[in-house]
């Protein structure tokens, strides 16, 4: 594998910051051949971040081409080489990558978003002695161990997504994981979580 590979593979997942206990990994991959060797410093890598919304694409994919850029490459944002006037036309977005001489490209893409009630209080039940009669029994038990409010009841959004990693040379995946992150907010933020956990799960599998 040339040394264009593996530095794409450090870009989509080197990042600063430190990951946030939100996010893991079920899931990761990489191609049998990929070695860790050499460098894109310098090199076009495009973030392409695969959301229907048009605003959050635009958000997602700036926060991602900063991370590639701040790793030595040159980060750029998909929407500004492939418009949502021909997203749909592979024909014509791969004209635009290719003219802009992109090396590679990071690709997240949000695949479910589920929802999961969580209580802050969590008991079986008891029945014992202090249950036998309510007048000198369950009465003062229940009352003396009472909450001062009632248990708090939230719910959780988890937002599954696939982050794959490809050498347009080669034109070939060189590593997936699937992740899950709990409660994201502001969409850099988000990225920037997701990118530090896929270079966790990179790491592991001896990319990084």
């Amino acid at each position: 594998m040339n040394h264009v590979v593996s530095r794409l593979l450090a870009l989509a997942g080197a990042v600063i910051l430190a990951a946030c206990a939100t996010t893991t990994f079920n899931s990761s991959w990489k191609a049998p051949d990929a070695q860790p060797v050499g460098s894109l410093t310098g090199q076009t890598v495009v973030a392409m971040v695969m959301a229907k919304n048009p605003s959050t694409r635009r958000s997602a994919e700036d926060a991602l081409a900063r991370e590639i850029t701040a790793n030595g490459a040159k980060g750029v944002a998909g929407y500004t080489l492939v418009g949502d006037d021909i997203i749909n036309d592979e024909a014509k977005a791969r004209t635009a990558i290719e003219k802009a001489g992109a090396a590679g490209v990071v690709v997240m893409r949000p695949v479910a978003t589920d929802k999961e009630l969580r209580t802050t209080q969590t008991a079986s039940m008891y029945m014992g002695p202090s249950y036998g009669g309510y007048w000198g029994g369950y009465y003062g038990y229940g009352w003396g161990g009472a909450y001062a409010t009632a248990p708090e009841i939230r719910t959780d959004t988890i937002i599954t997504v696939e982050t794959l990693v490809y050498s347009l040379k080669q034109n070939k995946l060189i590593w997936a994981g699937q992740s899950k992150t709990t409660n994201p907010s502001k969409v850099d933020a988000f990225v920037r979580e997701l990118a530090t956990g896929a270079a966790k799960e990179m790491k592991k599998l001896g990319l990084l």
